[in-house]
């Protein structure tokens, strides 16, 4: 653990703003090539490989972690970042830097730009065998309701973790009952995502017998990102072979969508939120 220690959230941050600037270029292209259906673009080699290493090495196991599992999703989440190796909070809130956020301000030009200090539905997140994440759009909104949410951060840190592998981030463009774009959840890659009322993604079941580890942020703004957009509790759907399932899920989120007509912050409060002491 001490070797980990050096490894400070401004120290990561520095390194992270340092290759984000020599990609700029390509990352304003590609958002601009695709900001009209679901805006985003990745990062490969983002951090020196063996930073990366210690950062999967210290990942908890999925014992040690909260399962979720329903038709919905089926994976394994970590967010009290207290409890594991200093490492995991540092790369954690290094994507929370007010230079990074800053960069990406001016480089994607928005106005506002929040990070989320409480991870909510943010920190690690394990995928084993059998694992999968149906389409979805996420929760439009923080956990209090003030701001909306806009820009996913997904870190993939797995070594050797291939295509084929499964347990990669599948992009709708146009909806969940069409063809997806899939972004391998290559080792060492960051992806960015924008989030609005168009942003349906999911993650392909893992076959392989390792487990496809990840470091998540979100970011929110003042304002959506899309004129169109309203609140929305997470929504899923079934795939196209999935019948049943995409009039089960269709039917759950108008449930909660009207629980939360009479209960803002939701019937239970959301567990999935980090106390972060400074």
């Amino acid at each position: 653990m001490a070797q980990s220690m050096r490894y400070t959230s401004s120290y990561l941050a520095e390194l992270i703003l340092k290759k984000l600037k020599s990609k700029q270029i390509d990352i304003i292209s590609s958002y601009q090539k695709s900001v009209g259906d679901i805006g985003y673009f990745y990062i490969d080699n983002l951090l020196p490989k063996e930073i990366v290493n210690k950062i999967h090495d210290n990942f908890p196991s999925t014992e040690e972690s909260m399962r979720k599992k329903s038709l919905r999703e089926y994976k394994y989440v970590a967010y009290e970042m207290n409890k594991y190796d200093p490492i995991l909070d540092s790369i954690t809130y290094a994507f929370q830097d007010d230079r990074i956020l800053d960069f990406f301000r001016r480089t994607l030009n928005i106005d506002s730009l929040y990070a989320d200090v409480n991870l909510y539905a943010g920190g690690l997140s394990m995928m084993e065998k059998g694992n999968f994440l149906n389409p979805h759009l996420d929760n439009s909104h923080d956990k209090d309701r003030k701001r909306w949410r806009t820009f996913n951060l997904l870190f993939y840190v797995t070594p050797g973790w291939t295509l084929s592998h499964g347990g990669n981030l599948e992009l709708w463009p146009n909806g969940p009952k069409q063809h997806p774009i899939t972004i391998e959840s290559k080792f060492n890659r960051l992806v960015v995502m924008a989030t609005h009322h168009k942003s349906w993604h999911s993650v392909s079941k893992v076959t392989h017998d390792g487990v496809r580890c990840c470091v998540s942020n979100y970011y929110f703004s003042d304002h959506s990102l899309s004129e169109k957009d309203r609140f929305h509790v997470t929504s899923f759907r079934g795939r196209s072979n999935q019948k049943i399932t995409d009039m089960v899920l269709a039917i759950d989120t108008k449930l909660r969508m009207a629980l939360r007509q009479f209960f803002k912050k939701g019937v239970v409060e959301n567990p999935h939120v980090y106390k972060k002491k400074e």
